[in-house]
């Protein structure tokens, strides 16, 4: 499995738009930071989690030249503003395309992008087969690659992480049960959330995640979904226990 991070930011981005901060003055290339998105390549198939509005920039970046299904944590513009870019795989691939999300989240990609789901589609829109993920504890096949969706609250917003294989993503959270905390132990390697170091109301600090990824204990441990507030890469990550790790646009990790 090879998993490359095609954004590791916050809803704004890094740097965020009017911020002359010295994280979103910096040159490091570690410090800019497209909306969060992931890449899983297994068992021969092509799957990404969440198309935010980078979408576009982040899979020619990335040579994604073939794409098997879209996967979404939850609803939000950030992680969906870009899906109306998967026409270039319906055209290369003359397929519709899977489309993996809660039912409450794909009634939302309903409204959103009206045009794709119309009766009456205008010529070129594009194609998608939509799969409503219905529950929360037992697996699902992804063209073939057994998912495990793992619950997490956003707030109180319910949104979904996934374990593939030995591989778990969780984005935009602030509480795992235990349940899920269960589900996602033994992990090689576990990526989560970290906005800022205070606390947020929607997203673990990154104090909250090292506790947690700590007593999950995996391989190697990645934070996502960073803001400019936490502080450049270099200087942050220095800090952080030897098996955790920021991760940054374009990492790539094999398992």
């Amino acid at each position: 499995m090879q998993v490359t991070f095609l954004g590791t930011g916050t809803s704004q981005g890094v740097p965020m738009i009017g911020c002359h901060c010295p994280v979103c003055s910096s040159v490091d290339y570690r410090d800019k930071r497209l909306r969060v998105s992931v890449h899983v390549q297994t068992q021969g198939k092509s799957l990404i989690i969440d198309s935010g509005p980078d979408f576009r920039q982040q899979v020619l970046r990335a040579r994604i030249d073939h794409l098997d299904a879209l996967l979404f944590t939850h609803e939000h513009k950030d992680h969906t503003a870009g899906m109306d870019d998967i026409r270039a795989y319906n055209f290369k691939q003359q397929q519709d395309m899977p489309v993996y999300a809660e039912p409450r989240v794909l009634e939302q990609l309903r409204r959103e992008y009206a045009y794709i789901f119309a009766e009456h589609k205008y010529p070129g829109v594009p194609k998608v087969a939509t799969y409503p993920i219905v529950s929360d504890s037992d697996s699902f096949l992804v063209e073939g690659v057994e998912v495990h969706p793992i619950r997490a609250l956003h707030y109180k917003l319910p949104v979904l992480g996934f374990r593939i294989d030995n591989f778990t993503y969780i984005t935009d959270a602030n509480h795992l049960s235990q349940e899920s905390l269960d589900r996602v132990r033994g992990s090689e390697v576990i990526v989560l959330n970290a906005l800022r170091h205070e606390q947020h109301i929607s997203h673990f600090s990154l104090s909250e995640a090292v506790a947690i990824l700590a007593d999950l204990a995996p391989r190697v441990g990645y934070i996502t979904h960073i803001g400019h507030q936490l502080g450049k890469h270099r200087e942050v990550e220095a800090t952080l226990p030897e098996n955790i790790r920021l991760a940054y646009d374009g990492l790539q990790v094999t398992l």
